[in-house]
């Protein structure tokens, strides 16, 4: 029997921010601060509302600038790994590179790191346990790029048009999703690789393996440019 416990959460934080240069040239993105804080602190502290006991953090860029933000290794009680990507492995290739730091009947939150979100994710962490998939993604009705289709039974059934199949929904990636220790072995370790395409794989294989849940409640912030993290810096994000 499937245990309804998430413990663990991997952040996404060895991105380049590219787009956000020069404030990123001697900094990883989620440690930009708005409202004097860095950015990754409000998905920890969003996570551990849900009961998330763990924090598994990917570095890449910068990588010193997150043990001197987080120097006990520690959040808020919650332990902080980090695990460094010498070369930059993309979210697929970061989540294979962690999966010794996984318990084999674990599941894991993935949370990308430069995203601001109240989000009730809640609703996530239910709808995982009911559909009983290996990935659940949370996805929002509107936003700047709609790109994954759900079908008529809400599941995932397209994601960036690659199968032309355009279901019932257009919806927006939310950066934020459930995946299972099993999913992590159609993986390949050291390969650069984004999470996408194992998923469409996966949906060609059976069109019920991916799932959806629809969280249009709070606010959903992604700090993907200037405008919009000096907006979010001097408005506030509430």
């Amino acid at each position: 029997m499937q245990s309804r416990q998430i413990n663990t959460a991997f952040i996404l934080g060895a991105g380049l921010g590219m787009r956000l240069r020069p404030l990123t040239e001697n900094m990883p993105k989620p440690l930009l601060e708005i409202g004097g804080y860095p950015i990754i602190t409000y998905s920890m502290g969003h996570l551990r509302a849900v009961g998330i006991k763990r924090f598994i953090v990917n570095t890449h860029h910068c990588a010193e600038k997150y043990a001197e933000a987080f120097p006990d290794h520690n959040y808020k009680g919650i332990p902080i790994t980090f695990r460094h990507e010498p070369v930059l492995l993309d979210t697929a290739g970061g989540i294979k590179n962690i999966e010794d730091l996984i318990a084999e009947d674990e599941r894991i939150i993935v949370y990308n790191g430069d995203i601001v979100t109240n989000m009730p994710i809640e609703l996530l962490l239910r709808k995982h346990f009911e559909l009983k998939t290996s990935v659940t993604l949370v996805l929002r009705s509107t936003g700047p790029l709609l790109n994954v289709n759900v079908d008529q039974d809400g599941f995932v059934c397209d994601m960036r048009h690659i199968l032309k199949n355009d279901g019932v929904k257009k919806c927006l990636f939310a950066g934020i999703y459930i995946v299972e220790k099993s999913f992590l072995k159609r993986l390949t370790a050291g390969k650069i690789e984004s999470i996408v395409f194992p998923l469409v794989e996966m949906i060609k294989e059976n069109p019920h393996s991916v799932g959806a849940v629809v969280i249009d409640d709070g606010i959903w912030y992604d700090v993907g440019s200037l405008e919009e993290y000096e907006k979010l810096k001097w408005e506030g994000i509430y």
